[in-house]
């Protein structure tokens, strides 16, 4: 594909287009790819849609502040984002381990963004252009807007905002934040007088605002006393509403961070427009002869038809960036697009996901929250689904049968996370019937995460026995198809509140279930998340009490073999986990047993070669057998 079809990523692509300025510099750690599943190009493309003229400057070498140079200084702004995954995520296993590979970098290679790319990008462009406003954004920022303990140093971090030196933060999907912000700067208003805008975060040294607020525990006493940041992350996921949340004040220092309420999602009609800007929907062709960018190939025929969560999963950061609401495109948006696939000459005729947070997610759960905002302190889903949820699933069904008969298409997969507890909320079985005959290739991931109930309460998931009978349903749904289908469960170690003696639960539950788990997860305590609070403080922050939690590598890693006790190289922490929990009776030669008892130590003289071997009773019964005979070759 040719360059024209991008925006400008250097000097000589804006003199093509006979630019000799330009209005914002869209600055992204991830290399450029130009589809609407990466949210520097989303937002690039939204700027360029209300008319300014916008470049990319895409994982620039961040030793100098040469690379943002190149292409000069851009009239009105700086708009940077940390990347589609977190920095320090992408950078680092829950171990801490450097990874050896980068999907969102040209050939998979690593060290080409910095760890906390927001921050070093942003005082870089501080260096290049005194003076241009510069506005923090994405995943990276909208995580750490406020005063957040970082796993990677160990201590809690200030605001991303201080670090940075940026003059604005846009958190949560940031559109409608963007237009705002470019409009006004555009017109001349000086950056500091925007203060008015939802979605967005500012330091200032009077702790007045244009919205109703309520204040934290500051970025001192959260640093310094664990039980005042629990307080504070309560406080700041109350208010992470866009009908009834207030703006949240946390004191830095000598200034007030001032985070405004959360801008409201996009209409349909909005979200469909975003979706189907001129996007190139592929990797820049300056990343050819570097092999290309990997993380595009699970995105170039998926469908992106939601936005917004309210599963309420405590350790994930879907709640406290996309929101609980749930937004939708429209089925002839959806449609157009996998239409477009159907012309590009890549497409096989299978769509990879219909999908999103969670897939089966149309709707928002329930008509109250339109008017009143997400409850405070409660869940849709769990321990159990609320009365007032709307469970149907007939608009997603009728979606997915459109693009099943969009001539071209072969198959359509579901790939996206699938939230089986909500899907067994709905009287009817159609929908699940549909998702087995059509949607599944061979097998479908869920996440139950764990077997323990208490575990689960702390999870924010549903309990066990949901998924056991989604489980039982599913197979039986299979068998009346004749389908060979699998179901991947999901699990997860050493989250808050799992104990040694849960952990040993669960495995002695999937031992007698016969299958030992493909994948565990460590819990990884990311920054933003209610379970890093657990984490980090040992307080459930949503009702303030003491809560376990495992957080010696030695202990992580016995939990995480009892989920691998059938791994040889996992044998030894199993049996030192069974002693430590009590469970010897789990050592043994039986069916239930996990695992064999350790071999005893030889006593002395084992092993030694004997002097003279006692000659062999002969059976008087059996000839002996000649030599040479009776063996295999």
């Amino acid at each position: 594909m040719d360059a024209s079809s991008f925006l400008p990523v250097s000097r000589e692509d804006m003199q093509a287009r006979g630019w000799w300025y330009y209005d914002f510099l869209v600055v992204t750690a991830d290399a450029y790819v130009d589809h609407p599943s990466f949210g520097a190009a989303i937002i690039a493309r939204v700027l360029e849609a209300e008319g300014w003229r916008t470049a990319v400057l895409a994982q620039p070498d961040w030793h100098s502040a040469d690379a943002f140079l190149a292409m000069g200084k851009p009239r009105y702004g700086v708009f940077i984002g940390g990347g589609n995954i977190d920095s320090m995520v992408a950078h680092y296993t829950a171990a801490k381990k450097r990874r050896s590979a980068d999907a969102y970098s040209p050939g998979n290679r690593m060290g080409l963004r910095p760890d906390r790319p927001t921050i070093v990008y942003a005082n870089r462009a501080r260096e290049a252009f005194p003076g241009v406003p510069v506005v923090i954004g994405g995943l990276e920022a909208s995580l750490r807007r406020f005063a957040h303990y970082d796993y990677w140093d160990g201590a809690v971090r200030r605001s991303i905002l201080f670090d940075a030196q940026a003059d604005l933060l846009v958190y949560g999907m940031g559109e409608r934040a963007t237009r705002e912000i470019a409009r006004r700067l555009s017109k001349g208003e000086p950056v500091e007088r925007l203060t008015d805008i939802r979605g967005t975060a500012y330091a200032a040294k009077d702790p007045a605002c244009a919205f109703a607020s309520a204040a934290v525990p500051s970025y001192e006493a959260v640093a310094a006393h664990k039980r005042d940041y629990a307080a504070a992350a309560k406080t700041e996921y109350e208010e992470h509403d866009p009908i009834r949340g207030r703006a949240v004040l946390q004191p830095h220092g000598g200034r007030v961070l001032v985070v405004n309420p959360p801008a409201m999602p996009l209409g349909r009609a909005e979200l469909d427009a975003v979706a189907e800007l001129p996007y190139a929907r592929e990797v820049h062709p300056m990343y050819d002869a570097q092999g290309g960018v990997a993380a595009i190939e699970e995105v170039r025929f998926s469908v992106t038809h939601n936005r917004g969560c309210f599963g309420g999963c405590n350790f994930c950061s879907l709640a406290f960036h996309q929101g609980r609401m749930v937004t939708s495109r429209s089925h002839e948006s959806v449609v157009r697009e996998v239409e477009g696939f159907t012309r590009d000459p890549k497409f096989k005729g299978y769509v990879h996901d219909v999908g999103g947070p969670s897939a089966n997610f149309r709707h928002p759960s329930c008509r109250q929250q339109l008017q009143n905002g997400m409850c405070k302190n409660r869940s849709c889903l769990a321990p159990t689904p609320c009365k007032n949820l709307d469970p149907s699933h007939a608009d997603y069904l009728a979606l997915l049968r459109k693009v099943r008969a969009v001539p071209g298409v072969k198959k359509v997969f579901i790939r996206s996370g699938i939230r089986y507890d909500y899907m067994l909320c709905e009287p009817n079985s159609e929908f699940f019937s549909e998702l087995v005959r059509h949607h599944i290739s061979g097998q479908l991931k869920v996440a139950p995460e764990h077997c323990s109930a208490q575990t689960l309460d702390y999870m924010g998931k549903p309990h066990f026995d949901v998924y056991q009978r989604f489980r039982d349903k599913y197979q039986r749904l299979n068998q009346r198809y004749g389908l060979e289908q699998y179901l991947v469960p999901y699990l997860m170690s050493s989250h808050p509140g799992c104990t040694l003696s849960d952990a040993v639960d669960l495995a002695v539950f999937l031992n007698k279930t016969g299958r030992q788990p493909e994948q565990v997860q460590d819990f990884y305590p990311t920054p933003g998340t209610l379970s890093t609070c657990m984490w980090y403080t040992g307080i459930d922050p949503r009702t303030m009490e003491p809560v376990y939690v495992a957080r010696e590598p030695h202990e992580k890693a016995l939990q995480r073999a009892l989920l691998q006790w059938k791994r040889p190289e996992m044998r030894r922490l199993v049996v030192e986990a069974l002693h430590k929990a009590g469970r010897e009776d789990l050592i043994g030669y039986g069916k239930d047993c996990l695992v064999r008892p350790l071999r005893a130590a030889r006593p002395e003289g084992a092993g030694q070669k004997p002097t003279a071997r006692p000659p062999r009773r002969q059976d008087a019964r059996k000839p002996p057998k000649p030599k040479g005979r009776g063996r295999r070759k």
